[in-house]
């Protein structure tokens, strides 16, 4: 079968990620599935949910398997089960009811207690001023309603003195404004139930229980015995699982029956883990549900799963087999077993191939934009790897015969054009007068940014910094006062890849600029752009999507030569950064930083009017304020060595995947033309059947009278 990974990518150690799965388990999943006989299309879902429909639509998988927890809400766990439904695409897991349920710890308590299931009591607060202590025994345990992962629970989460209470609960709330609960914190230990639908059938999926063991060091420092979120993570070592839990029998049985009653009664699916607390009395609490769990090495249900006979992977394959029973997707009359697949297509493969190497100097750079042959194979092989046919089409003169000769589907477009600052845009605009969707962004957009001056007028409408600048058409143009102070930059208006960018481009006195501004003007035949320079930190940023495109982790590039007081992102650096150049991403940034940095190039995108991909440059000065520097809706993809190659790895997005992504939006457009040219025949034929009826015997009566 055709599966797709849906996964949130984990890229830092904040609490906001501790649910989601690292790159680790990302790879170790997607290898077990591939063992199991099927083919495996990894998508990480952040970003806007129009991207992640964009992948799932061109890919056209049989059974998506769903890890993916959703970034915030109440309901961040049903958001993508939700979306699957209305797409009918079969998917792994609980449905989106179940799971916004089990995510609501007060109201699936309040659920299972009504069918026997016994909880501690508790009272959930919204508001301080609800609180009512004298309800409850203490201790009590303080934590987030709406959080998973131990998030928000430590040592001090439990609460011994009535007094302290009321601040442990405001301090709780400010952190968690969704919603806190308050709960009698039972002396005892943590058993946790693993719950696998497709396997120990004989009693309902709930397999045998197991416990978490923390070393004695490390426990007998810990005032509270709760799993607790520092042992999820910074103390992650030092706990292990011990399967089967040791349990007097009766307490098995208490466990095993109360565990079937969560399951039966919430209505989860295929996979599941539930928590129980054993106090020192023997008695069994229920505390919540997790109907999204941890598929990580060394998760719960893994050893579970070991002592029914089965396997890591062979967990993996029991989640598939009861997703498969339950959608029926082996019956080829089944509706819901019947995703929409992308069909295979014919993808037109614009470029322009770089059979001159370019010296670092930038002496020898007509072809420096151009990509080499490796490159495009690279390209090539991820296309025809998602099953389609590509179809070379070089960006020549003759292009508009090829493609009179050699009908496409979709064309994936690098094409850089010829000459003129409206280059870029040649080959879109004979796409478009051919009525092909394609690649990446349209005419306008891609003429706008590859001219920089109008490019900033554009951005600097929005609000967004840009150095003062100046073009300047013969190098005699007078200096506005703006620009009155040393040292600025001089480069090419219209040129990518820093052509034309050279360590004499930063210059520091008159004669030195009016002299590079004619040698540039001169080169490349041209207007050259002076700007200010500005001294700080130099970030590139990473966009996919459309309307409302995902921020990929921001990357710096940290230039090594302490020495050199105005560093740039030069030609010759370009070529060769090994020795001078370090690249940071995601970039060391905080987190009202990266909030700004990430706003920054949203805004820049949509005011150029970018579509499915671009990177655009910044500089943040000294005191924190950032400027646009340019933008490039048409970014290299070298394997290994491009800029937003490099951005994309470190998100998770591997090559093929970052290609398939990039197609993925040109085939929706696709898909919707063709939508529309299938109503517009319809719409014909039912005018023509009207017709016909009015020539077979229905006239029109004369001067507008009934007959």
């Amino acid at each position: 079968m055709r599966i797709a990974l849906t996964h949130n990518l984990r890229l830092s150690d904040s609490e906001e990620e501790a649910e989601f799965d690292t790159r680790e388990t990302v790879e170790a999943l997607a290898g077990a599935i591939e063992r199991l006989g099927h083919r495996v299309e990894r998508i990480e879902v952040s970003g806007p949910a129009s991207r992640t429909v964009a992948r799932l639509e061109a890919y056209g998988p049989d059974l998506i398997f769903n890890t993916a927890e959703g970034r915030r809400g109440r309901f961040r766990e049903a958001f993508f089960p939700g979306l699957f439904d209305e797409l009918a695409m079969p998917y792994t897991g609980s449905d989106a009811y179940v799971l916004a349920l089990t995510l609501d710890k007060q109201l699936t308590k309040l659920i299972l207690a009504q069918h026997g299931v016994t909880t501690p009591r508790w009272q959930y607060l919204e508001d301080a001023r609800q609180l009512q202590p004298n309800a409850l025994r203490f201790p009590v345990i303080v934590k987030p309603n709406f959080e998973g992962s131990s998030k928000g629970i430590t040592q001090d989460s439990v609460v011994e003195d009535p007094l302290a209470l009321h601040r442990s609960v405001e301090d709780a709330l400010a952190r968690y404004p969704s919603g806190v609960l308050v709960e009698e914190f039972i002396r005892g230990r943590d058993v946790t139930v693993p719950f696998l639908e497709a396997a120990a059938r004989e009693r309902g999926g709930v397999l045998q229980p197991v416990e978490y063991v923390v070393d004695e060091a490390i426990a007998g420092a810990r005032r509270h015995a709760i799993y607790d979120y520092a042992l999820k993570t910074a103390l992650d070592q030092a706990v292990s699982v011990r399967a089967p839990a040791r349990l007097a029998r009766a307490e098995a049985q208490r466990i095993r029956d109360q565990a079937e009653a969560v399951v039966r009664v919430l209505g989860i699916r295929d996979l599941a883990r539930m928590d129980f607390r054993v106090g020192d009395d023997g008695q069994v609490h229920f505390l919540e549900v997790n109907a999204l769990p941890s598929l990580e090495a060394g998760a719960s249900i893994y050893a579970a799963a070991a002592l029914e006979g089965l396997h890591s992977d062979a967990v993996l394959g029991a989640v598939i087999d009861s997703a498969v029973a339950r959608w029926n997707i082996a019956d080829p009359r089944s509706r819901r077993g019947r995703p929409r697949r992308a069909e295979r297509l014919k993808v037109g493969f614009a470029y322009n191939v770089k059979r001159l190497t370019p010296e670092p100097s930038g002496e020898q750079d007509d072809e420096a934009e151009y990509d080499a042959p490796k490159t495009l194979q690279a390209i090539r092989e991820a296309i025809a790897s998602y099953g389609h046919e590509v179809v070379d089409l070089e960006a020549t003169s003759d292009l508009p015969l090829v493609l009179a000769s050699t009908p496409v589907d979709v064309v994936f477009n690098i094409a850089e054009g010829f000459k003129g600052r409206n280059r870029e845009s040649q080959v879109p605009a004979l796409l478009e007068l051919l009525d092909i969707p394609y690649t990446g962004s349209d005419p306008a957009a891609l003429s706008v940014a590859l001219d920089k001056a109008l490019a900033k007028r554009m951005v600097r409408a929005h609000g967004i910094l840009t150095p003062d600048y100046l073009v300047m058409h013969s190098g005699k143009e007078r200096l506005p006062k703006e620009l009155s102070r040393f040292p600025l930059l001089v480069k090419p208006v219209a040129e990518g890849t820093s052509k034309g960018v050279t360590r004499k481009s930063v210059v520091r006195n008159e004669d030195e600029l009016r002299q590079v501004a004619r040698e540039v003007i001169q080169k490349y035949r041209q207007p050259a752009l002076v700007e200010q320079y500005v001294a700080g930190r130099e970030f590139t940023v990473g966009l996919l999507g459309e309307r409302r495109p995902r921020v990929l982790p921001p990357m710096e590039i940290v230039f090594l030569d302490a020495s050199d007081p105005t560093p740039i992102y030069s030609f010759d650096l370009k070529q060769d950064w090994s020795d001078q150049l370090r690249y940071e991403v995601p970039a060391r940034l905080s987190p009202r930083e990266l909030e700004r940095l990430e706003r920054a190039a949203r805004e820049v995108f949509t005011a150029l009017g970018c579509r499915d991909v671009a990177r655009v440059d910044f500089r943040m000065d000294a005191e924190g304020r950032l400027f646009f520097i340019e933008s490039n809706p048409l970014p290299g993809l070298a394997p290994g060595w491009s800029d937003l190659v490099l951005i994309a790895q470190a998100a998770g997005i591997e090559y093929r995947a970052l290609i398939g992504e990039v197609l993925s939006f040109a085939i929706r457009r696709y898909q919707e033309r063709e939508r529309e040219r299938v109503r517009e025949r319809r719409a014909q034929a039912a005018a023509s059947r009207e017709g016909a009826g009015g020539a077979n015997g229905v006239t029109a009566a004369p001067d507008g009278e009934g007959g």
